[in-house]
């Protein structure tokens, strides 16, 4: 009696590592047609890892950038008011900068209009490149967090003498790859002191050769005028020394004077980069889709290709359940496997660009989990129809099947 009743309340069931063996067992049997839906499994989440991995990577080297530049320098360019009128900086422009409360530093910049510089005085006269003659303060370079990339910047006593000193994109315009070159620069030779390196935060220096004021004043008689103020101010005080800077440079009306922060053109470029890293990311969904659509096609015809085994297999003793739970288990372990790869050549790409574009590599953990979440979750929808199928297929009817 007790064994009678033992009988009926035991249930069949299969351990963990059935289901693991039973799984892999069907994607041995057919390695090529299994490798080939988990590749289409792997490039979707490759995309998505990949792009967000450089996006991520991309953002750091931003954060990086602006902390080391800062974000405290606002820039005041005169310009054309309401009228039309060109508003003329007052030559104490710095100064007045300067006596704005937070403000820590100022310096200018003086474009000398009909002062063009060339290689050498055989140079095309139209051939300017776009270059600007250009007479700066000597603590421009403190101003603008600039670097040289050789040779060194203006100083007092080199302020006085004509010597100049070139933007990066402007040294490569003229040819000069070294300093101690000599320049034509308008009608009068000067010597190239150095060059800078690119300047973020003041890309318009980058086209432009510099040169002292007072050497500018002994010259040429112009650069007492500014036309660009570069100031730093203490960061809880940047809102208001911007809204200051106007009154301050030009009492009459500051209509004409153009106020900017650098460091908002380099966050609006970011924001531009996330929306790109948006839309690739959904173009890698849906090939992650397209993936997804692959394995359940795999699935099935495997479902119908071993429908003498699942007939067999019923009829000796296998429950639905565990007939479910077979295809199941294989769409899952082919889904994950692709998954993997996906990662791991997501993650390659990732720090192959880095590496290239020497961005600090970023790959945060949420990721990799999100991304192989992903591929469980399409794996289980993309199994789940076959494996159904499988379970309801009477065995007679599997075991008649040619």
């Amino acid at each position: 009696m007790t064994s009678k009743k033992s009988s009926r309340t035991a249930r069949s069931s299969l351990r963990a590592s059935d289901i693991g063996r039973l799984g892999l067992t069907g994607l041995r049997s057919r390695p090529m047609r299994a490798v080939l839906s988990a590749l289409g499994i792997a490039i979707g989440i490759a995309a998505m890892v990949g792009v967000v991995g450089v996006s991520s990577s991309s953002q750091a080297r931003l954060q990086e950038q602006l902390r080391a530049l800062g974000t405290n320098m606002l820039t005041a360019r005169s310009g054309a008011d309401l009228s039309g009128t060109d508003l003329v900086l007052p030559e104490d422009s710095v100064g007045r900068t300067r006596m704005i409360p937070g403000v820590t530093s100022a310096a200018s910049t003086s474009t000398l209009t009909g002062v063009s510089v060339y290689r050498s005085r055989l140079s095309d006269p139209n051939a300017t490149g776009g270059t600007l003659t250009m007479a700066a303060d000597t603590n421009l370079l403190d101003v603008v967090s600039g670097t040289m990339k050789s040779g060194v910047w203006l100083n007092e006593a080199t302020a006085h003498y004509p010597g100049v000193v070139l933007g990066s994109k402007a040294a490569q315009l003229l040819g000069v790859v070294e300093p101690g070159t000599q320049v034509w620069l308008g009608g009068t030779s000067f010597t190239v002191l150095g060059i800078m390196n690119h300047l973020p935060l003041a890309e318009e220096l980058d086209n432009a050769a510099l040169i002292g004021i007072p050497s500018a004043k002994a010259q040429f008689g112009k650069g007492s005028t500014p036309t660009a103020i570069y100031e730093r101010s203490e960061e809880s005080q940047v809102e208001t020394v911007r809204s200051l800077l106007g009154p301050t440079l030009a009492p009459q009306g500051s209509t004409g004077l153009k106020v900017s922060r650098p460091s908002d053109a380099l966050a609006a470029q970011n924001a531009a980069d996330q929306t790109l890293t948006t839309l690739l990311a959904g173009v890698g969904s849906i090939a992650l889709l397209v993936g997804g659509i692959g394995v359940a096609n795999t699935m099935i015809i495997s479902v119908l290709e071993r429908r003498k085994e699942i007939g067999l297999r019923r009829s000796l003793g296998a429950k639905r359940s565990h007939i479910t739970v077979q295809f199941l288990a294989e769409a899952l372990i082919l889904s994950f496997l692709g998954g993997v790869a996906g990662c791991l050549i997501g993650a390659g790409v990732t720090w192959g660009m880095c590496l290239a574009y020497g961005w600090p590599p970023t790959l945060h953990w949420w990721v990799i989990a999100a991304g192989l979440g992903a591929t469980l979750l399409i794996g289980a929808v993309a199994g789940l129809y076959p494996a159904i199928r499988a379970a309801r297929t009477p065995p007679t009817a599997a075991l008649a099947s040619q």
